[in-house]
Parts: structure tokens; C-alpha cells; sequence
């Protein structure tokens, strides 16, 4: 993955981006799931897609907006 932005079709490409940038930042999933309060278990599932409910319904928004949902690296 680069750093140009990337479409999102479906919680696989969230998981795919999250995984993507926490490891170019040197995380374990353990490490970013305590930053956040989360338990590695759930930011696994995140990665893997499995964790779609929510993900796809905002997926689904964006796409009944006429907006898209994209990934980039944060220039700051």
C-alpha cells in the first residue's frame, strides 16, 4: 500500500488500511489496542474484517451520501 489514498469498498480494506499503517508506525496490535482502550483481540478482529456491522453500515452511508471513503497518510 502507498501513501496515495485508497478507496474503501468493505471493513477487509478498513482492516487492510489499519494494519497497513500500524505496522509503518512499529505497533503490535497489542500496543495500538492499549492506546486506545481496546483489547488486541478486538483490533485483530478489525484487521480481519471480522468486525463488519458497523463498518459496513458506514460503508453503505457514505456510499447512499454519493461520498467515498478513503485511507491517506496524515500529513501532520
Amino acid at each position: 500500500m502507498s501513501d496515495a489514498p485508497v478507496r474503501i469498498y468493505n471493513p477487509q480494506g478498513i482492516g487492510a488500511a489499519l494494519r497497513h499503517f500500524r505496522e509503518e508506525a512499529g505497533l503490535t496490535q497489542e500496543q495500538l489496542a492499549e492506546r486506545l482502550g481496546l483489547t488486541r483481540f478486538y483490533v485483530a478482529r478489525l484487521e480481519s474484517g471480522a468486525v463488519s456491522e458497523q463498518v459496513e453500515r458506514i460503508v453503505a452511508l457514505f456510499e447512499v451520501l454519493g461520498a467515498r471513503m478513503t485511507v491517506a497518510k496524515a500529513d501532520w
